[in-house]
């Protein structure tokens, strides 16, 4: 027999599994049904959760908001159709219901159809008086179109009805960094923070904006605001440390990193920081301590192998360097940078085979800066092959054609190709950009046997009676 809910003193939930462990059945009302069902849902909790909408039913059959419960877990489950099946049924029963229109929309927005869901979610705002929950939706739906302006209004209207709802005031940030409106976004924290002086997440966002902004000494005051609100608030200790980097004090910079792992377990990001602030300093070995201490705690940051690569690279330590870069490489070999730097260490170490390899991996991965095509065209030059020389730089001029490096560059490793023809070619179109001949040094000093030479005197003498 069914046992009134006043016969258990126990709250809903523990009655609720209490009965699943025996063969007593205790009533509940339809409301506690609810609450059981949403304790389970928010807890992923699936299948008790649809033990409780089965009992509830056979308790409270007439229950729309149980039935309503059963059209989430159906939509959770792919049950599409059965899901819009139920919901016809009961829209029959109560057209009005909000709830109805929002699982609608959700089904909608599972098909991507968020055009479909936006209409029916705007339907459920003319019934009810809670719109809290719906502008949220709301807002999701515009973020998945990307239409960050409507997001922004929507998640607005969710701090409005609750001014510590810190989700929709971080989506309404993100809006507002996504349309690179950092100064909407200052507007709009400073008159949050007007109703709401204590608030360190608007503290810590602000200060951020000012960051983007490089107004370094406003975000510092922002983050030391945060940090008085909540002197616990990791974030805004390492956002200030940042700012301190960027202001040259790194010692202050370093003081806060510190604090982070006070406060809490130490992380990777922690003591990469706070190498590269020693690294600032000048301190060496402090700088390489951190950085060893940031791929003990995280061997899977490349970063920090990056930053031990680069110590070494700057101690002219080439072996350890390239021991250190193939360590990034294992783990984002997809980085064009760090093929960059694997060739540029090669090259140091004479390896030359291995730095051309590297830096046609680098290119290939969309790296195109002129000291790529630059160094990539010597190492090859360096092997004798004159002519793969002349084609790098001929790619490179197609992101830099009037660079007088390339173009001199070209001049020279043509003429050791033995073809003077395009030689001269390169040389007048090189002597028409550098109209003053204050760049020729560029190949009368790179190429020597033949700068001084009669054959580039004639074409220099020719191009200056032209000119």
């Amino acid at each position: 027999m069914a046992l009134e809910s006043n016969e258990r003193p126990d709250k809903p939930i523990t009655k609720f599994e209490s009965m699943l462990k025996t063969d007593d059945v205790y009533f509940f009302d339809a409301e506690d049904f609810e609450d059981i069902v949403h304790h389970y849902l928010n807890h992923g909790k699936i299948s008790l959760a649809k033990k409780g909408i089965k009992i509830g039913l056979q308790q409270h059959p007439a229950s729309i908001e149980l039935k309503l419960l059963q059209v989430e877990v159906m939509v959770f489950e792919n049950q599409m159709e059965k899901a819009e099946a139920l919901l016809d049924e009961l829209q029959r029963l109560d057209k009005h219901n909000d709830e109805i229109y929002i699982q609608r929309a959700n089904i909608f927005s599972k098909r991507d159809d968020h055009e479909g869901a936006i209409d029916l979610l705007q339907k459920a705002l003319s019934f009810t008086d809670n719109s809290f929950d719906i502008y949220s939706l709301l807002g999701m739906e515009y973020l998945f179109m990307d239409n960050f302006k409507n997001a922004k209004e929507s998640f607005m209207k969710c701090v409005e009805f609750d001014e510590e709802d810190y989700s929709s005031l971080y989506n309404v940030v993100y809006c507002f960094e996504f349309l690179e409106d950092y100064d909407g976004a200052i507007i709009y924290l400073n008159g949050y923070l007007e109703n709401n002086p204590y608030c360190e997440v608007a503290w810590h966002q602000l200060g951020k904006q000012y960051y983007y902004k490089h107004m370094f000494t406003e975000a510092l005051t922002a983050f030391d605001f945060a940090i008085i609100s909540d002197d616990t608030f990791i974030g805004a200790y390492f956002e200030k440390g940042k700012v301190l980097e960027k202001l040259g004090r790194h010692k202050e910079a370093i003081e806060n990193y510190e604090t982070t792992i006070s406060i809490e377990d130490p992380t990777s990001h922690a003591f990469l920081r706070i190498g590269k602030c020693y690294e600032k300093l000048k301190d060496t070995e402090m700088a390489k301590y951190y950085f060893y201490q940031t791929v003990h705690e995280d061997p899977l940051l490349d970063k920090g192998w990056l930053a031990i690569t680069n110590l070494y690279y700057s101690i002219k330590d080439f072996e350890k360097a390239i021991f250190y870069i193939n360590k990034a490489l294992n783990i984002d070999g997809e980085n064009p940078q760090y093929w960059k730097k694997c060739a540029n260490i090669h090259m140091a170490l004479k390896n030359y085979d291995q730095a051309d390899f590297a830096f046609k991996q680098a290119v290939d991965l969309g790296n195109f800066e002129l000291e790529t095509w630059l160094n990539w065209a010597e190492v090859v030059h360096i092997n004798g092959e004159e002519a793969a020389a002349v084609e790098i730089l001929t790619q490179g001029r197609e992101f830099y054609p009037d660079n007088l490096k390339l173009l001199y560059n070209s001049v020279g490793y043509l003429l050791l190709a033995e073809d003077p023809i395009n030689a001269r070619i390169m040389l007048m179109d090189a002597l028409k950009i550098d109209k003053k001949l204050k760049k020729l040094h560029l190949f009368t000093e790179n190429f020597p046997e033949y700068g001084k030479s009669e054959w580039t005197q004639e074409i220099v003498r020719k191009y200056n009676k032209t000119s």
